[in-house]
């Protein structure tokens, strides 16, 4: 079995560091041995932003070497790491526990951490993964699943001397959860205010990202007006929008998958239409006009023309920062969607239409969006007030002469 612990190697790994100018990480760290069982001389290497970091690697890859870790096993992807021990990892389930524990790994580890390296997975990186699935509604059930299998793996990688300490055993995401559970409750409390307020945030967003990237501020102001989520609005394609009509045929999601992003149908497997309001429309219109004419080009890219996503949108433009700068602190990627259904609740669009905007299997969901503020519930009192104080007839209402 690949991933686990050999006996000590016969030839002493050996490394060096090639510089590059041309690449984006120019010094690459490379370790060469030699393999006892096969006499081949297999090698692995990294890139690296400097160096030092490329020489601590290859002390790093000789010192787990010299305690008998092969090389190969400390290179590999969580993915790879994964399969390779897995028969190790859930050794003692039963069938019961077995079975929603492997599709925890296969729909949500995976696709989040098993690009990574286990010995690259820290505390922080395992907090932002839960978090993501709690944010993308998974259950609790799920989650835990989810954890305890990636738990055990990361322990076999303990047992195995790739990682001093398993990453994985995050506390305190159960508070998070029913956080989440509460304010999906009222889900109006996580809409921005008004037009003006997203505007900003899209302005102050572009303005900490790398080169004043437009485009992340597009995304912003079309994923609210739309009120659709991050993932559509990467999966949707300049062919779904009809600028005759201005609307907008939802029929794909780009979400993170085992070895990158990828499309796949919608949250609700049905397409559905979507309104553009002319607020956004130039942004269309823009979109479109950047070298992005055919019907089957993406309307919003990265700065360098790939796919986007809700981490990436996060990471490339300082969020969490921008966010709490504005007095935002509470404000998600995903509560983009609950401000443009709420503002669609307050502009009276009625709840079955809102219902089939939203892409909402049941109707109790939507409903939540229409919870009267209060000016409303004023405006209701005022109503009843004037209705009783209206002039009757004393014996009620009287039959109409024929």
């Amino acid at each position: 079995m690949s991933g686990e612990v050999g006996p000590p190697l016969d030839v002493a790994v050996r490394g060096d560091v090639e510089y590059r100018p041309d690449r984006p990480l120019p010094y690459r760290a490379r370790v060469r041995w030699t393999d006892p069982s096969t006499g081949k001389r297999p090698s692995r290497s990294e890139a690296f932003d400097n160096e030092d970091a490329a020489r601590a690697w290859i002390d790093q890859m000789q010192r787990l070497a010299n305690s008998g870790v092969r090389p190969e096993t400390v290179t590999m992807t969580l993915a790879e790491y994964g399969e390779s021990v897995m028969s190790l990892a859930i050794r003692g389930l039963e069938p019961k526990t077995l079975d929603p524990y492997l599709a925890g790994w296969r729909r949500r580890v995976l696709p989040t951490l098993g690009h990574i390296a286990p010995r690259m997975i820290t505390n922080g990186g395992v907090d932002r993964a839960v978090n993501g699935w709690i944010a993308d509604g998974c259950s609790h059930s799920t989650i835990k699943n989810s954890l305890a299998i990636l738990v055990r793996i990361m322990e076999q990688a303990v047992r195995d001397g790739v990682i001093d300490r398993n990453p994985a055993r995050v506390t305190g995401w159960q508070h998070t959860f029913r956080k989440a559970e509460d304010e999906l409750d009222d889900p109006r409390s996580l809409a921005l205010p008004d037009w003006a307020t997203l505007a900003r945030l899209a302005d102050a967003l572009v303005a900490r990202s790398s080169g004043q990237y437009r485009g992340w501020g597009d995304v912003v102001l079309f994923a609210a007006s739309t009120a659709a989520r991050i993932g559509e609005v990467a999966g949707c394609r300049v062919g779904d929008i009809d600028t005759d009509t201005w609307l907008w045929t939802v029929r794909r999601q780009t979400t993170p998958s085992p070895g990158g992003l990828a499309d796949k149908g919608t949250k609700g497997k049905r397409a559905r239409v979507v309104p553009l309001i002319a607020e956004v429309r130039d942004v269309v219109r823009r979109r479109m006009g950047d070298g992005r004419e055919r019907p089957d080009g993406r309307l919003f890219t990265g700065p360098r023309g790939g796919r986007i996503a809700t981490a990436v949108l996060r990471d490339a433009t300082q969020w969490d920062e921008v966010v709490a700068g504005l007095g935002l602190e509470h404000l998600r990627r995903h509560d983009l969607r609950h401000t443009g259904l709420t503002w669609m609740a307050d502009a009276g669009v009625p709840v079955h239409v809102l219902r089939v905007i939203a892409g909402h299997a049941a109707i109790t969901t939507t409903q939540r969006y229409l919870h009267p503020d209060h000016r409303a519930i004023t405006a209701a009192g005022s109503a009843l007030t004037a209705y009783l104080g209206a002039p009757r007839s004393p014996g009620g209402p009287q039959p109409q002469a024929m």
